[in-house]
């Protein structure tokens, strides 16, 4: 029998802000209870007649194909709409545009630039909204990444380090800053002076991790940071759309790569460690960006060894969003 808190219902995601501490406890639980029961062979109906729509300004693998496969595991539609099929602010608001998708669908998936286009569907379509990555936030991801630090380390985080290490300030490193705190985990945040997190950001995060009995700092040295660490998490250093950045990125963060040895710095190897990345990676030369540069913000022997769990990251992504879509739209009376 599948359950969940009958208060998620009609609940936006626009950013982590918008679940209480228990409540994303709560749907850890409940994505862990979806993929239980998919590895049993178990085919639900929780979002028969449900539609969804999917609107894409960014492409993604991982996003597009969680959310698709989502929707029709528990007997659900999604329809993909990229940048060609809505031109928010072009041909038509996104005031209208929200309105007029509402009438269509019972819950709008959201991934793109700004975090203003999230909080106007959230606003006036009248269903759910979730937001699948802007440039602030990335909230879906995170959920993902809290659900295979419990695979790796069991429900209770508390005493658990994670370091992210690279671009301090983009969607993911904020994110999951902001889901550690709320979830019990100590975080840390190593990145170069010139990519520090927005302040009031790191503020809020440190009285959430107050709360919750851990802790958030801010660290620009790999190999103090790292020292301890359960879990080491990075990113690309370009994000998209910031490609005219790239060299410079690159002078900043060639100090920042997760090798071999920043991994034994931790004094876990061995033992309770795992490495983490919300993909794609660029760790070795078989990409084009990459074919030139060699590995990036990971090594190959780092990304490919027995303690990396991007793939299972990965598949989390379809979990956990199905756990949202669930428990916003889903029909208790099927569970």
């Amino acid at each position: 029998m599948i359950t969940w808190n009958p208060a998620l219902a009609k609940r936006h995601l626009r950013t982590l802000h918008d679940f209480t501490d228990e409540e994303m406890i709560q749907l850890l639980e409940l994505a862990e209870a979806l993929k239980a029961r998919k590895d049993a062979g178990i085919r639900g109906d929780l979002l028969h007649r449900r539609n969804i729509a999917l609107i894409f300004e960014k492409g993604s693998t991982r996003t597009r194909n969680a959310c698709l496969v989502a929707a029709q595991d528990e007997g659900g539609n999604a329809e993909y709409l990229n940048q060609h099929d809505i031109h928010f602010g072009h041909k038509e608001s996104v005031k209208d545009s929200a309105r007029v998708l509402g009438r269509f669908f019972d819950g709008i998936l959201f991934r793109g630039f700004r975090q203003d286009t999230v909080e106007q569907l959230a606003r006036f379509s009248g269903v759910p909204v979730w937001n699948g990555l802007t440039d602030d936030h990335h909230p879906t991801q995170i959920f993902a990444d809290l659900m295979t630090l419990r695979q790796n380390f069991g429900k209770d985080l508390h005493g658990r380090k994670i370091v992210y290490v690279g671009d301090g300030r983009n969607n993911v490193a904020t994110s999951l800053m902001f889901g550690c705190a709320k979830t019990g985990v100590d975080f840390v945040n190593c990145t170069p002076t010139e990519l520090l997190p927005n302040p009031d950001d790191v503020r809020y995060a440190i009285e959430i991790a107050q709360k919750n009995g851990s802790s958030v700092s801010i660290e620009t040295d790999p190999k103090t940071a790292v020292r301890g660490a359960n879990c080491l998490y990075t990113d690309v250093w370009v994000s998209m759309g910031e490609e005219a950045k790239q060299a410079e990125r690159m002078r900043m963060l060639r100090p920042y790569q997760i090798n071999m040895e920043l991994c034994e710095r931790t004094g876990n190897l061995g033992g309770d460690f795992i490495f983490l990345h919300c993909l794609p990676a660029f760790h070795d030369c078989e990409t084009e960006f990459s074919k030139d540069t060699g590995a990036l913000e990971v090594t190959d022997d780092v990304f490919e060894a027995p303690f990396s769990r991007v793939f299972d990251e990965a598949e989390n992504r379809m979990h956990t969003i199905k756990a949202l879509f669930v428990s916003a739209i889903g029909d208790p009376s099927k569970g």
